[in-house]
């Protein structure tokens, strides 16, 4: 043990083993948190706004084609958007944003990644573009009957833990006037079918998770009893040790309208997806349109 005393290297690599180990031994409690927040990490969020206004894939955004769909369906659902107040909550670098300001909206976004906000207030500003874009966990927003619509898009409903979304559709519910709406989506249960569950290990000479070389373990899961998806990736740098478990909750139609009506909404309608297409359970996601009670 004296040697370890007078090498910090070595006493650097054993915690790291430790670290991994504990990582590795046993499944995490459903809804653990990461060891960090992956939005705001530098390189990371570098990374996750390159996938946003990426238009081709559907890595963090979706297709610019379906995103351009579901603004239309939108707009149409609200017979424009002339003299209504939208907040657009996760917004991101704004893709939603600008397109539903061009159609009439006048848009707040919110959103916990410093650097997406960032780039939204200059392009919005570059642009000419009058958008609110504010750098805050949606889950401390304090509006007061503000908005009369509320869209919450790319199933990001799911990621948070039950008690989150509970406060969040109080939130909402609160913020909302009277006889406005939500629009949100989910992952419904034909999601399961294309979810593997996987165990992995490779090594990238710099990525998407670390600028540095770094190892990386895969785990999915998916956890029944809860019907809750993990994808977790332990990030192995020289000097250090990082755990990202990506939580979301599968819904079937349901258990979707049975917790937004528990949090104090009915539904207006249910879709495939937020474009609009009609209700056929047979999506990788649901969509709903609600109001609060």
């Amino acid at each position: 043990m004296d040697h370890m005393k007078t090498n910090p290297h070595l006493i650097e690599f054993v915690c790291l083993n430790r670290e991994l180990i504990n990582y590795l031994k046993e499944e995490p409690p459903v809804y653990h948190e990461s060891s960090k927040a992956f939005w705001d990490d530098e390189h990371i969020s570098k990374s996750m706004l390159e996938a946003h206004l990426n238009t081709e894939n559907d890595g963090a955004s979706r297709r610019l084609s379906t995103i351009q769909n579901s603004v239309e369906w939108i707009v149409s659902y609200c017979k424009n958007g002339q003299g209504k107040q939208l907040l657009d909550l996760g917004c991101g670098p704004g893709i939603y944003s600008e397109l539903l300001y061009d159609k009439g909206f006048s848009v707040t976004g919110i959103d916990f990644s410093k650097r997406s906000i960032e780039y939204a207030q200059n392009h919005a500003k570059e642009t000419c573009r009058k958008i609110r874009y504010y750098y805050q966990n949606y889950l401390e927003m304090d509006y007061e009957n503000e908005f009369d619509v509320i869209i919450l898009i790319y199933c990001d409903f799911g990621v948070l833990p039950p008690q989150d979304r509970s406060a969040l559709l109080k939130k909402i519910q609160k913020a909302l006037k009277k006889d406005g709406i939500l629009i949100l989506d989910a992952f419904n249960r034909p999601y399961l079918d294309s979810f593997q569950p996987i165990q992995s290990i490779r090594y990238e000479n710099g990525g998407f998770w670390s600028a540095e070389p770094y190892v990386i373990i895969q785990r999915n899961k998916y956890f029944e009893e809860t019907a809750n998806t993990l994808e977790q990736y332990l990030i192995l740098t020289d000097d250090n040790c990082e755990c990202f478990n990506i939580w979301n909750q599968i819904y079937s139609k349901e258990t979707f309208i049975d917790e937004l009506r528990s949090g104090g909404f009915s539904e207006i309608g249910v879709f495939d997806d937020v474009t609009g297409a009609d209700f056929t359970g047979k999506s990788e996601t649901i969509c709903g349109i609600f109001k609060a009670v």
